[in-house]
């Protein structure tokens, strides 16, 4: 499904909501891509669990290292720190936009349409996220919805939003149809 397809996980050195970077990242594996840990600096990065620490994961490459044209899609995992931190990142920022400038696949979650905002993306676009994101997206134009998965295809490319951990087995398969198209 995925077979030669690279998808990057763009996140914050710390504050990633483990099991939003987790789970979307065994989907990919187990559809035959190969996922990516795309960071605003090298090392390791310290989930969460909410506001607990949770494990660490080593940095395949940083912002500064690659571009969109490196990949077939892009996921964005929440955390309320992690894409708080992302979108004052100007190079983070200009990462996302790409993929949209390049017409591939964005999947976000949680709090990640934060920094689609920044990226300037999701006007005119169908869109979910943890709810206290709702005014923010609609006032950068877009059309929040409350529900489980949002699969967005009127735009540049295909944007798949969810709202929660609750909500990861409908977001992980429509991350990967989204990518395998």
């Amino acid at each position: 499904m995925l077979d030669g397809k690279t998808i990057a996980f763009l996140v914050a050195p710390e504050g990633t909501e483990q099991v939003e970077l987790t789970e979307p990242w065994q989907a990919v594996r187990q559809a035959g891509g190969t996922p990516r840990l795309v960071s605003t600096r090298g090392g390791e990065i310290q989930a969460f669990d909410h506001l607990d620490r949770a494990g660490t994961f080593p940095v395949d490459a940083t912002v500064d290292e690659v571009s969109a044209d490196g990949f077939d899609g892009l996921v964005l995992p929440g955390g309320v720190a992690n894409p708080d931190f992302l979108r004052t990142v100007p190079g983070a920022v200009r990462f996302v936009r790409a993929f949209f400038d390049a017409g591939k696949p964005v999947a976000a979650i949680c709090h990640a349409p934060w920094t689609l905002i920044e990226a300037d993306v999701v006007g005119g676009r169908a869109v979910t996220s943890w709810p206290s994101l709702q005014t923010d997206l609609r006032n950068a134009g877009a059309t929040w919805t409350d529900r489980e998965v949002v699969v967005c295809s009127g735009g540049p490319n295909v944007l798949v939003t969810s709202r929660r951990p609750d909500d990861l087995k409908a977001f992980c398969e429509a991350a990967v149809d989204a990518f395998s198209a």
